[in-house]
């Protein structure tokens, strides 16, 4: 039977030189000598992740996997007018790409600093002075994940490889339709139960498209309302996820 088609959009993603700059700090790379091989494999298993969850992706992407696959075809080969004419001077091929990545790594930087700047203006307010209730329990900050969109394609990866759900079914696939609103209550529940959080890979027991899918897109919009938050101590560890409610 035919599967559902699932097409997403998401706000989280910023754009190709967002993604490079993701993998330049992931891997802990030197972005003034970028192993175009190296990133080049890891960009193309991104895209394909989102492919596989039938994400949009925006052209801007494709024009950006084209553009690392012509770099790395060109170091690969010989500089056939250096052979030719003899010269020293080679122009490396990365240059264009890197000064890119250096200019928007600048502005995101300052983007973050300005955001930062914006918070903390926001937090300071005057008003008159009001009795305060001693009974009134004390209210903590609403707690922030560092995982990023990314972080999750990549935890989504692993589910791919683990469960090998990205391997073609030869048998007939039954349909399976749940819809957004019971998975995200489904979700939070399963969250809400475990106080220490559940591991991104547990809410995918069911290896099939739809069910993959929809699930992926429960937990954006729970983490889009505020409802719960994902968790990584460190690079490339697995993704917890804890209700908004949970104290640390």
């Amino acid at each position: 039977m035919h599967q559902a088609i699932y097409h997403v959009k998401l706000e989280g993603f910023e754009g190709p030189l967002d993604l490079l700059l993701h993998l330049v700090n992931r891997y802990e790379i030197d972005i003034y000598d970028i192993p175009v091989s190296e990133i080049t494999e890891q960009y193309m298993y991104y895209i394909q992740t989102m492919q596989q969850l039938e994400l949009n992706i925006a052209s801007e992407y494709l024009v950006m996997a084209a553009t690392l696959l012509a770099i790395k075809s060109s170091l690969l080969l010989p500089n056939q007018e250096l052979i030719d004419d003899g010269e020293e001077y080679e122009e490396d091929p990365r240059e264009e790409l890197i000064n890119r990545l250096i200019e928007y790594r600048k502005y995101k930087e300052a983007a973050g600093q300005l955001k930062e700047k914006e918070d903390d203006e926001q937090s300071i307010f005057t008003r008159a002075p009001e009795k305060i209730s001693l009974d009134k329990e004390e209210q903590r900050p609403m707690l922030d994940g560092n995982g990023s969109i990314y972080d999750m394609l990549a935890a989504m990866q692993q589910v791919f490889e683990r469960k090998k759900w990205n391997r073609p079914l030869a048998t007939t696939i039954e349909r399976s339709e749940i819809p957004i609103k019971q998975r995200m209550e489904e979700v939070l529940d399963q969250i809400k139960t475990s106080k220490d959080g559940i591991v991104f890979d547990d809410l995918f027991p069911y290896p099939t498209r739809s069910y993959i899918v929809i699930t992926f897109m429960a937990v954006l919009e729970l983490m889009k309302n505020n409802q719960i938050y994902c968790q990584q101590e460190h690079a490339f560890d697995q993704l917890i996820l804890y209700n908004r409610g949970h104290q640390v």
